[in-house]
């Protein structure tokens, strides 16, 4: 399965691999397609550390977890990705400030201004819930650990979830919180922490699932924006370990960038390799 109008260099140098063949049914080699989401991820990594940190450091005495969980919004294109959203974004999640969720929702994109609002509603009501420790953790152990009593509420049969606390807003947070420590992430070589599951990186697991990549198709479905499907996040990042296996000196953050550049369907990616 060769990718249809490729927008980036990721995905017109698969497509190459897709022609050249030698690999399980004639798809393309698993250790060339490693090699591409591998390199493929370099620019995009840059990029989330860079970003991720200049927030923490602009907004240092905030809570780091309300910081890292409004860069995801951005990251999941649910909000623009600037220093005024940010701030205000942390006004909300601190006391759901009206004024600052009115300024807020004036950075929405072109799904409109309601995923920004349900997502800092829910991410208030999330952090009521569940203590998180006052610093982002440098142990991949205490991270998950952390993820683990976020997701709990998720899960529960005896908790309403919030709405668009999906699958993206479960685990994105501490996608974000790993990229602001390059070093750790680089040893991220399991599912101690569970990264977000759909969107470009459920179409480029199913791209992979095509061309014989992978034996087994993802779970759940590419709009991971407001649903919640617990057992695709285990399953999607399952996947992504086995797409780790047998290439050395690369991680599941790797993976996961790479799979984005060859999933998604965002313009702006052209540039980013």
């Amino acid at each position: 399965m060769k990718i249809p109008n490729p927008l980036n260099a990721v995905q017109v140098e698969f497509n190459e691999l897709c022609d050249k063949g030698g690999g399980a049914g004639g798809g393309p080699a698993r250790t060339k397609v490693q090699e591409l989401l591998c390199q493929g991820s370099k620019k995009l990594n840059a990029m989330a550390f860079d970003e991720i940190s200049h927030h923490l450091k602009t907004f240092s005495t905030a809570n780091p977890w309300h910081v890292c969980f409004a860069v995801g919004l951005g990251w999941g294109h649910l909000a623009k990705i600037d220093e005024d959203f940010t701030a205000a974004a942390i006004e909300v999640l601190t006391d759901l400030d009206p004024a600052a969720l009115g300024v807020a929702k004036t950075f929405h994109l072109e799904r409109g201004p309601t995923p920004i609002e349900q997502s800092l509603r829910g991410g208030y009501l999330m952090f009521q819930r569940v203590k998180l420790p006052t610093t982002l953790p440098d142990d991949l152990k205490m991270i998950g650990r952390a993820q683990e009593r976020w997701l709990s509420p998720l899960v529960s049969p005896s908790m309403d979830r919030p709405k668009y606390i999906g699958s993206w807003n479960a685990t994105a947070m501490f996608m974000v919180a790993l990229f602001s420590k390059p070093a750790l992430a680089a040893t991220l070589t399991n599912r101690d922490v569970m990264l977000p599951p759909g969107g470009p990186i459920f179409n480029g697991l199913k791209i992979l699932h095509k061309t014989k990549i992978l034996k087994t198709p993802p779970s759940g479905n590419e709009l991971d924006d407001e649903a919640f499907e617990p057992g695709s996040i285990y399953e999607n990042n399952a996947l992504m370990a086995e797409l780790l296996q047998g290439r050395a000196g690369w991680s599941m953050i790797d993976v996961h960038s790479g799979l984005y550049m060859l999933g998604t369907r965002y313009p702006p990616s052209r540039g980013w390799v």
